[in-house]
């Protein structure tokens, strides 16, 4: 029987990764943890601690306890946010991981999953079409911490035999949470505010084009890649995955579909300069062919969606 531990479960990824990992294994095998209280469907549904990723003691005590066999480490610091605080967000995101890599490897865990992320490539990576093996110089704290990780993972893969597993996530869009410190946070806030004011200020140029993917289709190439053969999972580092790319005057024209008086403006900050840094779109070839990755939604099916479970949860 597989036993699971989340780390981060009441952030974007945790609070409905959690939720599906519970579906699939069995409520009481996935111990759910955060540093703050989780949301009311994962207390409801399961057991819930109160960790600090940092926490090198009460963290092998929980797997100890527990008889853990999985650990979902999701807890970090995020690319805007990071920004403000890089030292501390460096430490968090960092000795976190490395925390996690010596559990994995002293109790012999099954697998690990902690999740990297486009942040890794910079200004001299090509930008479209970002294939899975180039250059990588990013010059955001965030995006150093998860190139650093990933190299991390692929050493415990190499020298130890650690079952450490990674995707290069874009930036991902949820109605069941709202935006967290990120640079593609725009894509989930222009819904909430269309929703609520029926206006928008965007933090990005109007043509900023970026990778996306809706929430489904990363909690779906999550658990694919987890419950993939060993032999199937050849990169060890982190894969990359794309859902749709496209720029918040596309969004804003999506939205402007359903909601004809809907008005956006633009006031780019300091987050302008970390999105050009990034890809604008993402070859992720090597995951379709290695473990069957695949994406469901478009941006107009993601539009509707987006607006209409926003819309019933402020009806509610």
């Amino acid at each position: 029987m597989e036993k699971l531990l989340v780390i981060g479960c009441a952030g974007q990824i945790g609070s409905e990764l959690t939720l599906e990992l519970r579906r699939i294994y069995g409520n009481d095998n996935v111990i759910a943890t955060d540093i703050k209280q989780a949301p009311q469907d994962i207390l409801e549904s399961g057991p819930f601690e109160i960790l600090n990723a940092l926490d090198a003691a009460k963290l092998a005590e929980m797997v100890d306890k527990n008889k853990i066999t999985q650990i979902y480490h999701l807890a970090a610091i995020l690319s805007g946010n990071a920004e403000k605080n890089p030292l501390p967000s460096w430490n968090i995101n960092m000795q976190s991981l490395l925390l996690l890599l010596e559990i994995a490897r002293e109790k012999k865990l099954n697998k690990i999953f902690w999740p990297s992320s486009i942040a890794v490539f910079g200004p001299t990576t090509p930008r479209v079409e970002t294939p899975q093996y180039t250059v990588m110089e990013p010059n955001t704290v965030y995006g150093i911490s998860k190139l650093a990780g990933e190299r991390w993972m692929e050493y415990y893969f190499q020298k130890f035999g650690v079952d450490g597993r990674s995707l290069r996530y874009p930036g991902l869009i949820s109605y069941k949470t709202e935006a967290g410190g990120g640079t593609t946070d725009y894509a989930v806030e222009i819904f909430y505010e269309a929703v609520k004011n029926g206006k928008y200020e965007c933090f990005l140029d109007e043509n900023t084009y970026l990778p996306m993917m809706m929430m489904e289709d990363a909690i779906k190439a999550t658990v694919d890649i987890m419950e993939a053969d060993p032999d199937k999972v050849k990169i060890r580092s982190s894969y990359n995955v794309a859902g749709i790319s496209f720029s918040p005057k596309e969004i804003a024209a999506e939205i402007k579909k359903h909601m004809p008086d809907f008005a956006i403006t633009y006031k780019p900050d300091f987050r302008q300069a970390i999105a050009d840094s990034w890809p604008q779109s993402i070859d992720d070839t090597n995951a379709r062919k290695d473990w069957g990755l695949r994406n469901t939604y478009d941006i107009k099916r993601m539009s509707k969606v987006m607006l209409d479970e926003i819309g019933k949860k402020f009806k509610g």
